[in-house]
């Protein structure tokens, strides 16, 4: 393994107390490195640790979040691609956390993929206000598509541009504005090679110059007397206090928050750290600052909804947000978020599915995000589980009834199914296809 840089030493070491300096070596270079999931809104530990046996403490600064073994394969399990929980690093977790996001709230999510942070967020607001989670990069922003989609996540956007973009479209909009950097990433060196070998002396103050740039252009999306939250996954003082002491000092409109969080601590100067020989996490450093001005504003509750029968006979279930028809797809749009017009979104809010001359298709994303009670569906075991996700397609048991069934395994959606002659007809989405353990 490529040997951490003694320049690494030189910059994070001087942000610790002398006497702790040996023991913070020691779980940088010999410890093992944390995993964590969080689960659903909705799914029970019970139903994780039965199909997936081991201990599951929980992780204290995250809602219904646990760590896991480091062998654990949590990630290749059918469960996982229903949307079951989210694989997340346990200290990633605190940035959340200390955004303090309740349901009603917008919430802006500006450096988002791959999602972990903002399906948090989502769980969070439980399906009420609006989430708008950005990725500047095109081929990560379909990745946190694809995660935001897996998790059931019906009442968020995914945008694609640029932070000022951003700013210039929605001024002063989100109460909860989250800016978790991009950065140096040496909260990674335990777990990632390609981390430490690519870390060079003056990549801290390289970072540091984009992330005050970044903040620059959320700070404007944030309203009067919301929160603005920065988090990175690193040590150095230039990446961390010092761009937030930067930002304050050419923000006066802007003052930081102490805060604190269970199984960490108080924040200082409204700038809190994780380190990983105080806690088991792979560190991140996290600041709280609010925007100076009126009360922020009241939630956003819902005031319409797509009736779902209408285009699935059974599925008796209610849709939050306006019914919006995009050519031959239907969206579920929540009046909570804002207008896109002028920015890149890859989805707005819950695609409902697509019509063909008469007939009506429904989306991958409808069959995850309904409550796994809803409508008739096919249950299947472990081994239909298995076969469903490999795209084969299942016999049908005697009684099943004919037209579109959602197929659930464990009681979580796996995606749709039509009866038809005898058959479970697959229409799971191709690129989604592969083995999976059940």
């Amino acid at each position: 393994m490529t040997e951490i840089a003694k320049e690494f030493w030189a910059q994070s070491l001087t942000m610790l107390p002398p006497d702790e300096t040996d023991a913070f070596r020691a779980a940088m270079e010999q410890g093992a490195h944390a995993r964590g999931l969080r689960l659903r809104p909705g799914t029970a530990i019970e139903t994780v640790r039965a199909a997936l046996p081991g201990e599951y403490a929980p992780i204290p600064w995250a809602r219904e979040a646990y760590y896991i073994a480091a062998e654990s394969r949590a990630g290749a399990h059918a469960l996982h691609a229903a949307g079951a929980y989210y694989l997340q690093e346990p200290s990633a977790m605190a940035a959340v956390a200390a955004l303090d996001v309740r349901p009603g709230l917008r919430v802006l999510d500006v450096c988002a993929a791959p999602g972990g942070k903002s399906t948090q967020i989502a769980g969070l607001l439980e399906g009420r206000g609006a989430l708008v989670c950005n990725e500047i990069v095109p081929s990560r922003a379909k990745i946190l598509s694809q995660n935001i989609e897996r998790m059931g996540v019906a009442n968020a956007a995914v945008t694609n541009e640029a932070p000022p973009k951003l700013a210039a479209r929605f001024p002063q909009l989100f109460s909860r504005v989250l800016v978790d950097a991009p950065c140096s990433g040496e909260g990674m060196f335990r777990r990632d090679e390609t981390a430490r070998a690519e870390w060079r002396p003056d990549s801290p103050a390289g970072c540091a110059a984009r992330q005050r740039e970044v903040l620059e252009s959320a700070a404007e999306t944030v309203a009067p007397g919301g929160l603005l939250v920065y988090s990175t996954c690193t040590f150095n003082e230039t990446e961390n206090e010092g761009t937030v002491r930067a930002f304050l000092a050419a923000h006066d409109d802007f003052a930081a928050e102490e805060f604190a969080l269970p199984g960490v601590g108080a924040s200082e100067n409204g700038c809190l750290r994780l380190w990983p020989h105080r806690l088991r996490g792979e560190g991140h450093f996290v600041a709280r600052m609010r925007r100076k001005g009126t009360a922020e504003p009241e939630p956003c509750e819902e005031d319409s909804a797509v009736q779902l029968a209408e285009l699935l006979p059974g599925f008796d279930a209610q849709i939050p947000g306006k019914f919006v028809r995009a050519g031959n797809m239907l969206w579920a749009r929540p009046a909570a978020l804002p207008e896109m017009r002028g920015v890149r979104a890859l989805r707005e809010g819950l695609c409902l599915g697509e019509t063909r001359g008469k007939l009506f298709f429904p989306d991958h994303a409808l069959a995850l995000a309904l409550p796994g009670e809803t409508g008739p569906a096919a249950e299947l075991d472990a081994e239909g589980a298995k076969a469903y996700l490999r795209g084969e397609a299942l016999p049908a048991p005697v009684g099943t009834p004919k037209g579109w069934l959602r197929a659930r395994y464990l009681g979580m959606a796996l995606g749709w199914v039509k009866c038809a002659d005898g058959q479970l007809k697959n229409h799971l989405p191709k690129g989604l296809r592969r083995s999976y353990e059940a």
